[in-house]
């Protein structure tokens, strides 16, 4: 059943005041001019949200990179999140997790043909994205988490709101999770509400609706998180695959690194009898003592046995060098897809995105395609 679960912490709802002056003293400078923002001559979709923690970002970017893939030459621009470098980085299949950080690296390797960079500085990655020739020039390019960098002007926002906590109901940091107030989420064409489960019902869906009280320029929809079959880690120690419901009667160690692991956990519990669980940090650099600490709570379960991960877990993992063969050939990830909810909501989006991008390069004085 639908249940949200902001958790407010009252006592520091005094920082929260000083905390939302700051930022609405930001926001009425780029609203009046006073700071400038850029607008560049080519489709730039935004995808963010209005709070910290996973509202499901990278999914809903890969989704995105699917509609347009097929007819246009799309770019993401990350800032790679907790990665150990600081100046642009060109994304390739076989660069350093470490240097690039793990979604921007998982997102080039399910989709090599992308064009991916991470950059702090938004601006300095989209006139590098600029300068290159008309073969590796970009159609469109997509800000991964640029919601608050509005020194890019984007021609589109999508907001992400997770539907566990609900931004009408959240306060700001650090009281709540909120980076901005409820307000600023007018900056959006399209809003998403992320990770419905499977057991909303009508009245939850009209009680999200007028929670948000959109404007009639913008769109909403509603998604869930479609789990596929269990992939290897390791494919050279072990080729074998697995659907959800064949690991009933296994041993699961579910390890993972990322910021809510609520629906994964609901997940996993009603396809196995036996999980175990071991979690970090969002966006969590392992190291030898964490391996050793996986490698021991794995030996203590018994035979038939695996461990699961996410995608982005599995790619930090994947660099480590001291995993021993057994843990090796156990290890697997869940991929995740996007699903639409509703009947047809997807033909929706499919076809706003794509119109969006069209007529884009056909109405931009400044565009020559």
């Amino acid at each position: 059943m639908f249940k949200s679960e902001p958790k407010i912490r009252t006592a520091l709802s005094p920082l929260s005041w000083i905390y939302g002056f700051a930022v609405e003293l930001r926001n009425f400078f780029f609203d009046n001019g006073i700071l400038k923002q850029i607008e560049y001559p080519i489709p730039l979709i935004c995808v963010g949200n209005l709070t910290v923690g996973g509202t499901g970002k990278t999914p809903h970017i890969e989704y995105v990179i699917q509609i347009l893939s097929d007819k246009y030459k799309v770019a993401v621009v990350s800032r790679g999140y907790k990665r150990k470098s600081k100046s642009m980085q060109v994304v390739n299949t076989n660069s350093d997790v470490k240097r690039v950080g793990d979604e921007p690296l998982q997102i080039k390797k399910k989709y090599p043909e992308a064009t991916v960079i991470v950059d702090r500085d938004r601006r300095n990655a989209i006139e590098y994205l600029l300068s290159l020739n008309d073969e590796e020039k970009p159609d469109v390019v997509l800000l991964d988490d640029g919601y608050q960098h509005r020194y890019v002007k984007p021609s589109l926002s999508i907001l992400l709101v997770d539907s566990n906590r609900l931004i009408y109901e959240d306060k700001l940091l650090p009281a709540g999770r909120l980076r901005e107030p409820l307000r600023r989420k007018d900056r959006a064409g399209i809003v998403i509400v992320t990770k419905c489960s499977d057991g909303m019902q009508p009245i939850n869906f009209r009680i999200i609706t007028n929670g948000l009280n959109l404007f009639p320029y913008q769109s909403l929809y509603f998604t869930r998180f479609a789990y596929q079959g269990l992939k290897p880690v390791f494919p050279a120690f072990n080729t074998a695959t697995y659907s959800l419901n064949d690991i009933k009667d296994k041993q699961v160690l579910l390890v993972t690194g990322i910021a809510s692991t609520k629906s994964l956990e609901d997940k996993l519990s009603k396809k196995t009898n036996n999980l175990h669980t071991l979690f970090f940090p969002d966006h969590h650099f392992f190291n030898e003592d964490d391996i050793k600490t996986i490698e021991k709570q794995f030996a203590e379960l018994s035979e038939d046995k695996i461990v699961i991960t996410t995608e982005k877990d599995a790619v930090r993992l994947e660099a480590m060098g001291c995993l021993s063969d057994d843990l090796k050939e156990n290890l697997f990830f869940l991929p995740i897809e996007v699903s639409f909810t509703k009947l047809k909501e997807n033909e929706s989006f499919n076809k706003k995105i794509i119109n969006h991008v069209r007529n884009y390069q056909k109405n931009s004085r400044l565009s020559k395609r």
